[in-house]
């Protein structure tokens, strides 16, 4: 059989995520129809897309090994009939435990089979090291624009025929990953890792090692936060915009901007990651977040304050996980990196659960978001600063030294 390029996978990779990611992240936008369908109120529909959130992040360490172990292909292929499923069934339910396991489950599994543990995972070990982030840069793009053309096409669909139309869509979509999972279908034992000091460890063996390290603790961290400011706003930026008394076209707009915006983000902390210090790189996109939350909150709230709000946003949106995935490659290697960097998106999505619940209770008890804002603010400004003991060194080697 023809051996397969290695930028072929990269941009299959990017294609299978910007179908994934624009499922995901447009989800938002169904925040209101569902209430006026179901009845059920906002808080419990946040509720039910904060399920999703923490189980987007918890089955990519779970199928990040099981990718590690037969192949990435099986993986993707299952989730695309997961999401496609989900999507189609989420029109249908009308009650709160309908909704967490048709968003919440099903939906949120099948993105994950098909999202960044897994496709970074299976090209990484394809791609040489010195190329790693550039390459991950380029998938992470295709996540963004995932963003860029599902909000707005979401949004003019619903307008259009309605919300469930636009699910029906989406669930039909989500079918097409399929077939682009048999470019991605490879050997059990990677090549790439053999000779390396990762490739006679055994998983539990990784494990160990990186539960030991702190700098694994300190990508957690970064990742839980990022987590928390992107469900907030993938959730409930439609809401905001709704208080302030602006067209529902504003939010899918602003959504729009910010994958548009996040694919230049992406490619560029990928394209630095092999010249700077990747930790310098997360510590300036963390205080750039915080910077523009407290510009936002003292702007006027017209369109344009969105606009351009979207814009900075979406320079650093997605564009941490190049240089997580990268720094956890240059830990540990990329053996085991899909379950590891898995783990790292479960700490992610942690904080993207709280992230998307208590933006609906803040809403709820207080009439606005305010106080989420300022939480938000400050968890960034936080961050910045956690992922500047990182140190970038493999783990082994220096453990050896130790």
């Amino acid at each position: 059989m023809k051996q397969r390029g290695p930028w072929v996978f990269v941009l299959v990779a990017s294609a299978i995520l910007m179908v994934t990611m624009g499922a995901r992240q447009s989800l938002g936008l169904f925040l209101s129809p569902l209430n006026t369908h179901t009845g059920l109120g906002i808080a419990s529909i946040s509720f039910a897309m904060a399920i999703a959130q923490l189980v987007w992040g918890a089955v990519q360490p779970v199928l990040g090994a099981v990718a590690d172990r037969w192949g990435p292909g099986r993986v993707i292929v299952f989730g695309a009939f997961l999401l496609a499923a989900g999507s189609a069934l989420t029109t249908q339910v009308t009650s709160e435990w309908g909704l967490i396991f048709a968003i919440g489950l099903l939906s949120a599994a099948g993105a994950g089979a098909g999202s960044f543990s897994i496709l970074i995972g299976a090209t990484a070990q394809r791609i040489p090291a010195e190329r790693r982030s550039f390459a991950g840069g380029v998938i992470n793009a295709g996540g963004s624009m995932g963003q860029f053309v599902f909000a707005p096409l979401n949004q003019a669909v619903m307008s259009a025929y309605g919300w469930m139309h636009a699910m029906w869509m989406m669930a039909v979509l989500a079918l097409t990953t399929a077939p682009m999972a048999w470019w991605l279908r490879g050997e059990r034992k990677p090549a790439a890792a053999q000779g390396t000091p990762e490739a006679g460890m055994s998983l539990r063996e990784q494990l160990k090692i990186a539960c030991r390290d702190r700098s694994y603790w300190c990508l957690h961290a970064g990742f839980f936060t990022c987590g928390f400011h992107i469900a907030f706003l993938v959730t409930h930026l439609p809401g905001e915009v709704a208080l302030c008394g602006l067209s529902v076209t504003v939010a899918s707009t602003s959504l729009a901007i910010i994958g548009l915006t996040n694919v230049a983000g992406s490619l560029a902390a990928g394209a630095l990651g092999s010249r700077v210090r990747m930790k310098m790189i997360l510590f300036w996109m963390y205080a750039s977040r915080a910077v523009a939350i407290l510009l936002y909150l003292a702007a006027p709230k017209e369109p344009w304050t969105f606009y351009m709000f979207a814009a900075v946003l979406g320079a650093t949106w997605l564009a941490t996980v190049p240089p997580t995935a990268g720094l956890t490659g240059k830990l540990f290697g990329t053996r085991y990196l899909a379950t590891l960097f898995g783990l790292t998106l479960l700490s992610h999505q942690i904080g993207g659960f709280l992230g998307a619940w208590l933006g609906g209770i803040a809403v709820v008890n207080t009439g606005s978001y305010e106080w989420m804002w300022w939480a938000d603010a400050a968890l960034a400004l936080a961050t910045a600063f956690v992922n500047l003991p990182v140190k970038e060194e493999r783990v082994p080697a220096r453990l050896a030294t130790v």
